[in-house]
């Protein structure tokens, strides 16, 4: 659950007051002056966000630039200009620098949506010589007006606030690029030194995507300011988003061509254990050990992604033979689970069981079509049995779990259920632990007298015929006719 956050002003109704002194006349300064006033106000007595600070910044520099004599320096104008602008850019980019490698400015600034010009701008102020003071003010106007457009407006009426929607570029030509470099070095191994930093650049290229993944998260539940609140620097919300840009890239790994190889004659299984096809382990264990060390719960969303996916309804339209053409891709990916539970458990830093949490998933899930006459969920099912083998008090669950599958009664009653239901019920009728029945309990309700020769003993079969049909428990027949 997300914590509350402490804010500056009592109620959003201020907060659109210091809106509209800022932006409702271009020329206001003394509205301008009064927000400024405010949001110091509110800064003596708790944190701001950074866009209320870098607000204040651009509005001081402005209200100076208005008020100062024509005849005054320049260059102190130029100075707060400059600075206002670079602590909006830097305070904007610095908390999205979430991975192991670093990112451009630029591409970070891309994704937030600001101009790419403001981060040319200010790179000239921090390294080079001071814009002119035109192109400062500029910059000044472009920036507010960014700032309307993706802080006030957003925060003073969330529910109209445009859906930011960040595209991810594509991982597909990344994962073939390692794939391909990769081959080349388990075909010849002389070439790994000479390929060592081109695979060590795809791996770095990877771990970038997940960050750019994880600020497409931040945009698409508008947290981008709040990463930069200190009430907010929650782990949770933080593991949440890695999270999410995890399950991505678990996906793309997912699919055909990935960790399971696109040629069905290169899913050739060892017969002596269940693992994946070596020459795939060969190709993906680099990748997927390094993100592991980067990111402790890789392993625990791969094996969680593959057992939603084997757990997955297929489409009603998809004939059988197309099922069993390809089902060494399911049972690639059953084997893959195993290889990547057995990683888990190699080290011992962890406190999680994922085979644990793995096998309690499938058994929930699998729990009524584990008898052998079910061919659905088959490598599902395979998985399952092997994460049990071995394990006495996982094996012995399992067991109990085929014991209850293969005793499940039909879904279509025949009579000799019936004979069996009759038999029951005389059971029950005749013990002296059950009140009289004879007399409809409907009688004391509705306080009709109806002789006890009509109630209607033992059980019958309805159908359609019969004047039945089926309807959702606590509906009544007459309310969907």
């Amino acid at each position: 659950m997300k914590l509350p956050r402490r804010v500056p002003w009592t109620s959003i109704s201020e907060l659109e007051q210091v809106c509209s002194w800022i932006y409702a006349e271009e020329n206001d300064i003394d509205g301008k002056i009064l927000a400024v006033n405010r949001i110091s106000a509110w800064r003596a007595i708790t944190h701001l966000p950074h866009a209320l600070e870098s607000t204040l910044s651009i509005l001081v520099a402005i209200v100076q630039d208005n008020l100062q004599p024509a005849s005054s320096s320049q260059l102190a104008l130029r100075q707060s200009y400059s600075t206002a602008i670079i602590r909006l850019v830097n305070g904007l980019v610095d908390p999205l620098q979430l991975g192991a490698y670093a990112r451009s400015i630029s591409s970070i600034a891309q994704q937030l949506g600001l101009p790419s010009w403001l981060v040319e701008l200010r790179h000239a102020a921090t390294h080079e010589d001071l814009p002119s003071l035109d192109l400062l003010r500029e910059a000044a106007r472009v920036s507010m007006v960014w700032l309307l457009n993706n802080y006030f407006l957003p925060a003073i009426n969330p529910s109209t606030a445009p859906e930011v929607v960040t595209p991810l570029r594509p991982l597909e030509p990344t994962l073939k690029q390692y794939k391909h470099l990769l081959k080349m070095t388990a075909r010849d191994a002389s070439l790994r030194t000479h390929y060592a930093p081109a695979i060590l650049s795809v791996m770095k290229d990877v771990e970038r995507w997940i960050t750019e993944a994880r600020v497409a998260a931040n945009m698409a539940t508008r947290d981008l300011w709040e990463t930069t609140s200190e009430t907010l620097l929650d782990s949770v919300e933080m593991d949440a988003k890695e999270r999410w840009a995890l399950e991505r890239l678990c996906d793309a790994l997912l699919e055909k061509g990935g960790l399971v190889p696109l040629s069905k004659k290169k899913r050739d299984f060892p017969a002596d254990s269940f693992t994946p096809p070596k020459f795939s382990i060969l190709l993906w264990t680099s990748l997927l050990h390094h993100l592991q060390s980067l990111h402790s719960e890789f392993y625990a969303v791969l094996a969680g992604r593959i057992v939603l996916t084997l757990l997955a309804e297929r489409d009603a339209k998809e004939s059988q033979v197309e099922v069993q053409l390809d089902s060494s891709y399911e049972l690639c990916l059953a084997r893959w689970a195993f290889w990547v539970v057995e990683a888990w458990e190699a080290d011992d830093s962890h406190d999680f069981d994922l085979r644990k949490e793995v096998t309690v998933l499938l058994m929930q899930s699998l729990g009524h079509v584990m008898n052998a006459s079910h061919r659905d969920k088959k490598s599902a099912t395979i998985l399952l049995e092997s994460l049990c083998t071995g394990l006495p008090q996982l094996d012995s669950a399992l067991s109990v779990l085929k014991v209850l599958s293969n005793n499940t009664p039909p879904t279509k009653w025949i009579p000799e259920d019936i004979e069996i239901m009759d038999q029951r019920l005389n059971a029950l009728l005749s013990s002296d632990l059950v009140p009289d029945i004879s007399t409809p309990r409907s009688e004391s309700l509705t306080r009709r007298t109806e002789p006890a020769s009509d109630v209607t003993q033992g059980w019958r079969l309805l159908d359609e015929s019969s004047g039945w049909r089926p309807c959702p428990i606590g509906v009544y027949r007459s309310t969907i006719e």
